[in-house]
């Protein structure tokens, strides 16, 4: 059985990483496997055939029935579907508010349940963002949404779309998994006669339940814990809601390992679970302090494993069924049915049923870090711990003993932990925190011993009992986060390395293995030289005299990395998407980090606009950067953090240049005396560089506009403006790109940087088809995703949704 639910779980992980869905002649591939299960089921009785070829037909079997499984609820999944047509399109929807509402400054998102559309055909859940600040003749605010009610609204939509890039989210895939087929926004009602309007406060419905639930109990700690910092951690432990926890916070979690906790994780599901156990099973045996004698009708033991399992799907209901939690919850739920039913299981048993109940359900899951996490975590354990034996505490052992035994038992617990997920976290995030066994160690007994069950009690209880526990809870969490900060803000707090590939995380894979052997197995400790490679690897550069240049998908804005031999400069920093995400934080640094790339040599801000400087601030505060250069005013944000940190800021001035390893780099524009001339617009002081490496060129060109073009044309020598590549200016925008500039740039190849159906119409459809009348190959990052180009003997140009096509990025 264990064979054939890894081989079902490897057969849907498989499809995952397919361009295309199978078609309907798959349905042989199904009674071939059907058969080949059959097949060893028959066999099962046969002693030559247990140990060999069984399990390989088992194997074999689980992965032809995984694979076509997770095919049929993926075609299933996407068989509602946003006609293109209807993109944009003003559309009357009814239907419910399907999901807890995450409110932000600008407004508020929620899912929408659609039960009738007008205008169009809409798929049965949507995802909505309703924004305040619009300008209308009715009226401008956002409503006043709340799980279960029923609304009325009109909404432009389209079909799923996220930024593709290397090492990056990818949000289509997470919204295929979360069922939305289509995301949009409310419009401001146009006509008054057709309002945006709550027909019902409350529409029954099993999921409108839990969700209503979860609002209300969000609603409570954050009215008793009203402007204070951690607030958002409470929500988070008690509803499984994050969003409210800020980037800094975050970023103090993750160099100290501690992320895993600030949510409902599988320790807490099994505490609250083992608590409640533990008071039905004493109250049963005293049967309520009555004399009825309970136990003679029921075993305690079953009470105590049914209140267990109730409590543990109610508090996974609260956490929003995620995966860590729906782990924890499938494999309480066997240990009880085994309880119930007599039959002793191994843990084994139960960690493969959980598996297999998890991708039957979900196959999506194993997509995402948190699934590989949370049962890597517990299948380490069982290897450290299967064929140990420890001597039992006596009876009579003191009171301290047992505490030491309960201490050393935790501490082994971590070590295990900690080393075996070591070569699986550097392949998922590219670094690993140092500190993670001491802070783990000072946190799992704080945040689930005594902020988890005061949250819950207080979220729970009447007023004024409420407000005392949470702000109790609060101050704790508090604590605990000042020296989780002082831990994280040491220099040796996180290890990181490039994501390795695929030998070296097997070899490291095979060194913990050996490492966490049992005790007596020869040279445990030679296991750790399996993590050198692992661990000391360098990041990836071009030869002396060639680059890399990386356009990455940032929406409408512009984000580009160059390397060379030695060095690295990245030309704008993306546009900024709310408060607290930008494209820095989303895009730039993770990619910098998976590639163990810790220090950029220079950066180049453009200009001001929010579509180039947007990620600025994020970027300096996550990554060392040498120098800075921009047309940045005086009090910039970004200007502001580089005297913080008492780091050079310079002008972009045309004339200056600098070759790094053979590659030139030269600044055409703007002029020195733009920079005082406060008549001119920020992209009129765009930053243009020209880099140059053997025979090909790029060209950066900013958002300069057709009076910047026509200087660059005047003041250039013959064939200073030549590239084979040109990052389209402003996009593609009706006022750059002039014909004149085309040619004599020449390019053969442009890239437009740009967001999916931007509000801007870039590229305008009249230059776009400029440069293809011009023979100019076009690239755009909203179609094609990051675009990778090698500057050699030739230039090789990758596009990465063409490189890792998969089924849920076909439009």
């Amino acid at each position: 059985m264990r064979t054939l639910i890894l081989g079902f779980a490897a057969g849907a992980a498989c499809l995952q990483t397919q361009a295309s869905l199978p078609s309907q002649a798959g349905v042989l591939l199904w009674v071939v496997a059907g058969v080949s299960l059959l097949t060893a089921l028959l066999l099962r009785h046969h002693a030559r055939w247990r140990s060999g070829w069984r399990s390989i037909i088992a194997l074999a079997a689980g992965v032809g029935l995984g694979f076509y499984w997770a095919a049929w609820l993926a075609q299933a999944a996407m068989a509602p579907q946003l006609a293109l047509a209807d993109e944009g399109q003003d559309i009357s929807v009814t239907g419910t508010i399907a999901s807890l509402p995450y409110r932000f400054e600008q407004g508020v998102r929620f899912n929408f349940a659609v039960e009738k559309a007008v205008g169009a055909k809409v798929p049965p859940l949507i995802a909505l963002s309703w924004y305040a600040g619009f300008r209308d003749e009715v009226t401008n605010a956002v409503g006043d949404v709340q799980p279960g009610e029923r609304w009325r609204l009109t909404v432009r939509l389209q079909r799923p779309h996220g930024n593709a890039n290397p090492m990056g989210f990818d949000y289509e895939a997470w919204l295929l998994e979360q069922g939305v087929r289509a995301t949009g926004y409310v419009r401001p009602q146009p006509r008054a006669d057709t309002p945006n309007v709550r027909q019902a406060s409350f529409v029954p419905g099993f999921g409108n339940v839990v969700e209503a639930s979860r609002a209300a109990l969000r609603a409570r700690i954050l009215r008793s814990l009203e402007g204070k910092q951690y607030a958002g951690v409470i929500v988070a432990l008690v509803v499984g809601d994050q969003r409210a926890i800020p980037q800094s916070d975050w970023q103090v979690f993750n160099r100290t390992g501690v992320s895993h906790l600030i949510s409902i994780s599988g320790l807490h599901i099994t505490m609250i679970a083992g608590l409640f156990a533990l008071g039905a099973g004493a109250l049963w045996r005293r049967s309520f302090f009555t004399d009825w004698q309970l136990p003679l009708r029921l075993p305690a033991q079953k009470v105590a494993a049914l209140a267990g399992a109730l409590a543990a799907f109610l508090y996974v209901l609260l956490a929003g069924f995620g995966v860590p939690a729906q782990r924890t919850l499938y494999m309480l739920l066997v240990v009880a049915l085994a309880l119930w039913l007599g039959r002793i299981t191994s843990i084994g048993h139960i960690l493969c049923l959980a598996l297999g109940v998890v991708v039957l359900l979900d196959p999506w899951a194993v997509l995402w870090p948190g699934f590989w996490l949370s049962f890597g975590a517990v299948a380490t354990m069982l290897y450290a711990t299967a064929g140990r034996t420890t001597a039992p505490m006596p009876l009579q052992a003191g009171r301290w003993r047992r505490l030491r035994a309960a201490v050393a038992l935790g501490a082994h617990t971590q070590y295990v932990v900690t080393v075996g997920l070591v070569p699986l976290t550097m392949l998922l995030f590219s670094q690993v925190s140092l500190v993670s066994p001491v802070a783990n160690a000072l946190a799992i007994p704080i945040i689930s011993l005594l902020v988890t069950p005061l949250s819950l009690a207080g979220s729970l209880l009447p007023a004024p009992l409420c407000d005392g526990l949470l702000l109790l809870a609060h101050a704790i969490v508090q604590m605990l986060a000042q020296v989780l900060e002082w831990l994280g803000a040491r220099r040796f707090a996180v290890w990181t390395a490039p994501a390795p590939p695929m030998w070296s995380f097997c070899w490291a894979f095979f060194g913990t293995a050996w490492l966490l052997a049992p005790r007596g197995w020869p040279h445990r400790w030679a296991g750790m030289l399996g993590w050198l490679p692992l661990l000391t690897a360098l990041p990836s550069s071009p030869p002396p005299g060639r680059m890399w240049v990386t356009a990455f998908d940032v929406g409408q804005g512009m984000a580009v990395l160059v390397e060379t031999h030695n060095h690295r400069l990245l030309y704008d920093t993306g546009p900024a998407y709310s408060l607290d995400s930008d494209g820095a934080s989303r895009v730039i640094v993770p990619y910098l980090r998976a590639r163990g790339i810790a220090k950029l040599d220079g950066v180049i801000i453009s200009h001001s606009d929010l579509d180039h400087a947007g990620g600025a601030v994020s970027l300096l505060e996550n990554v060392q950067v040498g120098w800075l250069a921009s047309s940045l005013f005086d009090g910039h944000p970004a200007v502001e953090a580089r005297r913080a940190l008492r780091r050079p800021h310079l002008h972009c001035m045309a004339g200056q240049s600098w070759t790094w390893e053979g590659v030139h780099f030269a600044m055409l524009h703007p002029l020195p005396a733009s920079h005082t001339d406060i008549a001119l617009k920020p992209n009129a002081r765009s930053c243009t560089v020209k880099i140059t490496a053997g025979k090909h060129a790029i060209l950066l060109a900013g958002d300069i506009e057709a009076a910047q073009e026509a200087q660059l044309l005047a003041r250039s020598a013959e064939g200073e403006l030549a590239a084979d590549v040109l990052l389209a200016p402003h996009h593609g925008s009706g006022t750059s790109s002039t014909p004149a500039f085309l040619n004599t740039v020449h390019p053969t190849l442009a890239i437009f940087q740009v967001g999916h159906r931007n509000r801007y119409k870039h590229p305008k459809a009249q230059v776009y088809a400029r440069y293809g009348e011009m023979g100019i190959i076009r690239l755009r990052t909203d179609v094609e995703g990051a675009v990778v180009m090698d500057f050699g003997e030739d230039i090789d140009v990758t596009q990465y949704r063409a490189s890792r096509p998969r089924y849920w990025h076909g439009r």
